[in-house]
């Protein structure tokens, strides 16, 4: 691969698992990770889904990087208008002290949840509104200088923790370019804006303290088998998986094949647009050709295979096909 290859593990639970199940299928993905050459590893914030795991997002990242030695361990992302600056600043700087060199923080501005756990959550319903000014308050309490006088984070202030701006439209590229920070694109699951957002960020970007040059991190689906027989019935059974959550119905799998033809199911079928499936070198070859689409820097791989040794099969077969060095 000509880009650098990341993870994004959405620490599913799947079905017939528990959440304990999850966690430690993290750990050992992260760990092989780390050996087949990954560059990095993120963890993504998610409220009130049953079949996401990753909810309390630092702490996972923490336990992550105690079990892991080089790889980057970061979130991508932390909502920040869900929590205070001052607390992120203070739970990543810790990280850092504890990992440092190791850990990344990717900042959304959606809630990550619905609108019954945004309420749960305690979270102001304008606070999406401050997501500028926030990121700015967070990015001085990790520096040398906070922006509120008198109030430092400790541990976090001089840690420097990298920041990325993470998004799927032009508000998310424009304050990136602004800030000067990386720039990372949900095409995985939100791929119409894709190359438009890309666009006005490098058009618009301006160096900063952290960054000279941009840099565009683009998430894409895989599934990578033995056969590509194999790579196909997984893609299906994810595309259902995809249907189901969406409708919030537990569709038989003759249902769901049936509404995923349907207008109802062109939702599913297009938030997958971004996929490479198949063999190793089917998927080698759709992502180096995703890359050159997306003006990717780096892609953040994300395996949709919903049997667990199939998902970690993906990771294993395109680091082997990528021509990786191992840790």
């Amino acid at each position: 691969m000509d880009v650098p290859l990341s993870i994004l593990d959405l620490a599913n639970i799947g079905q017939g698992e528990t959440a304990n199940d999850s966690l430690r299928a993290s750990i050992d993905l992260a760990q092989r990770a780390e050996q087949w050459g990954y560059r990095r590893i993120w963890y993504a914030e998610h409220h009130n889904m049953p079949r996401i795991a990753s909810s309390a997002t630092s702490v996972l990242i923490g336990h992550i990087a105690a079990h892991t030695r080089s790889i980057r361990v970061g979130a991508g992302g932390v909502m920040l208008p869900n929590h205070a600056p001052l607390t992120i600043a203070e739970q990543f700087g810790t990280l850092e002290t504890l990992h440092p060199g190791r850990i990344d923080l990717g900042l959304g501005r959606a809630p990550g949840s619905d609108q019954q756990t945004i309420r749960a959550l305690r979270r102001d319903q304008a606070a999406a509104e401050a997501f500028p000014q926030d990121v700015q308050e967070l990015q001085g309490y990790l520096g040398e200088k906070s922006l509120i006088q008198g109030v430092e984070a400790v541990p976090g202030k001089g840690t420097g923790v990298p920041l990325y701006i993470l998004g799927s439209s032009l508000f998310g590229a424009k304050l990136a370019a602004a800030l000067g920070l990386p720039y990372s694109f949900a095409s995985h699951f939100a791929p119409n804006a894709l190359e438009d957002a890309v666009a006005t960020y490098r058009r618009q970007f301006t160096p900063s303290e952290q960054l000279r040059e941009p840099h565009v991190i683009a998430g894409v689906n895989i599934i990578a088998a033995d056969t590509e027989e194999r790579a196909r019935e997984q893609f299906q059974a994810a595309k259902r998986s995809r249907l189901r959550l969406l409708t919030r119905r537990n569709l038989t799998r003759e249902e769901a094949d049936d509404a995923l033809e349907s207008p109802a199911g062109q939702q599913a079928r297009q938030m997958l647009t971004y996929s490479g499936v198949g063999t190793p070198e089917e998927v080698k070859d759709y992502l180096a050709g995703f890359a050159k689409h997306a003006q990717a820097d780096e892609l953040m791989v994300t395996s949709m295979a919903p049997e667990r040794d199939a998902w970690l099969r993906s990771f294993e077969l395109l680091a082997e096909v990528s021509g990786m060095t191992p840790a």
